[in-house]
């Protein structure tokens, strides 16, 4: 059993390339993580849906709240584990989400943008270290989906 678990796990480093890569290209950080990971789990999710994102990005519109990277990611997972009726219970991705928000916080120190990124917005340096938060991200959100068994 585990070994088959092991098997279906899907490579960390390439959702991290591919968020880096969209990022990279002119994508927000919240869209570049719902893009990678619509690529890396090949979900069945229009790619227009990636208007959804626009607003989150810097922190909800550059207002420097909740990071960008990790608002994709808790929409990523919802469309792993979330509901469809308000009969379904919202237990599972809540769940997830917040256990993949707390791994964030521990792993950057922060879960606000302008706590993580204090460059101001759309500079060199701002960019260059969203990058880097964001392809970071992109590997968090797929080790803590191989490690869940979500990929599968």
């Amino acid at each position: 059993m585990l070994y088959e678990v092991i098997m279906m796990a899907k490579d960390p480093t390439d959702a991290r390339n591919r968020a880096g890569d969209y990022f990279r290209n002119g994508y927000n950080c919240a869209e570049s993580i719902f893009l990678a990971f619509r690529d890396w789990l090949g979900l069945d999710v229009p790619v227009e849906t990636v208007r959804a994102l626009t607003g989150f990005g810097g922190g909800l519109g550059h207002a420097g709240c909740m990071c960008g990277a990790l608002t994709g990611s808790a929409v990523v997972l919802g469309l792993l584990r979330g509901r469809t009726s308000a009969e379904e219970s919202r237990d599972q991705a809540y769940a997830l989400s917040k256990e993949f928000h707390d791994r964030f916080e521990t792993n950057f120190g922060y879960t606000c943008c302008r706590s993580l990124n204090p460059h101001p917005f759309d500079t060199k340096e701002h960019l260059r270290h969203c990058i880097k938060i964001t392809g970071n991200t992109g590997k968090l959100l797929a080790e803590f989906i191989n490690e869940k068994g979500l990929a599968g």
